[in-house]
């Protein structure tokens, strides 16, 4: 939430290997993303520890996450392929991929392409394989040793992932290739990446021939309801997999170091999604994208890679892809807000709430009057359940908005309006 003073801590090397705690509750630490720049996360010592997954049978180690909830399973959040870069498409010679007017100045589909007779998941496929992509980056000096999915934005070229697929690669200078539904592949840059929201968007001249994918709403979405997964799970490109809609606005933590952990208000779905499935997109069936599937929970403690799908699946809601995506195109760069303030992500609590454990200097929260020992308990009105809710809550708006928490401090019930702050990351 703001600016802790406490570097993150050590981490072990990257590879398959067991997490050092249970994985059956959240850590304790700062207020993760929403409320702390993205280097200061819960220290190890308290559940789950992100760990680097295979993102096929073929790669040597792509990355890995891990997920801290769910009623009593200790449940592993893989990262399902790959890791990230920043590069700049478009007309600015020494910026490709940079769109000065964003989302606003590129071709986007906006339509759905099925209509009420038509919508099977046949037809779903039908329409979505032709704009999805694998993507190969190098991983640990090794091309194509990371690999994900995307899907294409625009007809401009551009191309969404997840941070985690082409990170990576991106930060080594290492080569980034699509492939396209018949076998094509192209050369492609970053424009800019998100560790905090887990989402990239890549940049391929070559990719202005292929067709952008329909944007939907994940808000208009129900439980119970049908939805397609596309991807290269296990590097099996142009792979579909159909289920519905488990679960809705989920609070999702997820990582590969302590560096960019990522908290999202996920779309969960029993549609099946393994390790290269990451940055694909989790479309309904108008054909519509309503997600950008991300990470996976699995039983047991192991993080080898090679157990995969359990039907708990998670996507990134795409009204927080476009979002993103318009800030990256416009900048390189995307924003999130913070208010300055840390408060407790996991371990034991006798509050129902998102506790404050510290408040920093000349920050949102304490111009709006924030102290320590706060429980917050909602946010414009939505109920926040403990620290994890609470950072997912505040990043669903954006730097410069006024929100209100709902508090207690010492027994009485109180309302607070803060104005977010912002960050890079």
């Amino acid at each position: 939430m703001s600016d802790h003073h406490e570097g993150p801590p050590s981490r072990e090397p990257r590879g398959d290997v067991e997490p050092t705690q249970p994985l059956s509750r959240p850590p304790v630490g700062p207020g993760g993303a929403a409320w702390l720049p993205p280097a200061h996360l819960p220290p190890p010592g308290w559940g789950p520890q992100t760990r680097p997954m295979p993102a096929a049978p073929r790669r040597a180690q792509p990355a890995g996450w891990v997920w801290p909830v769910v009623v009593g399973l200790a449940l592993v959040v893989g990262l399902l392929g790959g890791v990230g870069g920043a590069m700049l498409v478009g007309d600015v010679p020494d910026a490709p991929g940079i769109v000065d007017d964003g989302l606003e100045g590129v071709d986007t589909r906006e339509r759905a392409p099925l209509t009420a007779g038509n919508r099977s998941v046949v037809a779903v496929a039908d329409q979505l394989l032709p704009s999805t992509v694998q993507i190969r980056a190098e991983l640990d000096g090794q091309a194509g040793g990371a690999t994900g999915s995307g899907f294409v934005l625009d007809r401009q070229g551009h191309v969404i992932t997840n941070n985690h697929v082409v990170q990576e690669a991106d930060e080594g200078d290492g080569p980034i290739q699509l492939v396209d539904q018949d076998g094509n592949t192209f050369d492609a840059e970053v424009v800019g990446r998100s560790p905090v929201y887990d989402l990239a968007v890549l940049y391929s001249r070559s990719a202005r021939r292929l067709p952008p994918a329909s944007l939907g709403s994940s808000r208009r979405l129900a439980v119970g309801e049908a939805v397609v997964a596309f991807g290269s799970p296990l590097g099996l490109s142009s792979t579909v997999t159909s289920g519905i809609v488990s679960a809705l606005n989920r609070p999702v933590t997820t990582g590969d170091s302590n560096n960019d952990t990522s908290y999202i208000n996920a779309v969960q779905t029993d549609a099946a999604i393994n390790p290269g499935n990451s940055g694909g997109p989790l479309v309904d069936l108008q054909g519509q994208v309503v997600g950008v599937n991300s990470a996976i929970a699995t039983t047991g403690g192991g993080l080898g890679g090679r157990s995969g799908n359990i039907g708990v699946g998670f996507a990134i809601p795409i009204e927080q892809v476009r979002v993103t995506a318009d800030q990256i195109l416009r900048t390189g760069e995307a924003r999130y807000p913070v208010i300055g303030a840390q408060v407790q992500t996991g371990g034991p609590s006798e509050v129902q709430g998102a506790r404050i454990d510290e408040v920093m200097a000349d920050t949102p929260a304490e111009q709006s009057g924030l102290e320590v020992g706060d429980v917050i308990t909602e946010v414009n009105g939505l109920r926040v359940t403990d620290g994890i809710a609470l950072i997912v809550a505040i990043r669903s708006y954006q730097p410069g908005e006024t929100i209100e928490f709902t508090l207690t401090r010492d027994g009485e019930e109180q309302t607070v309006e803060v104005r977010l702050g912002a960050e890079t990351g």
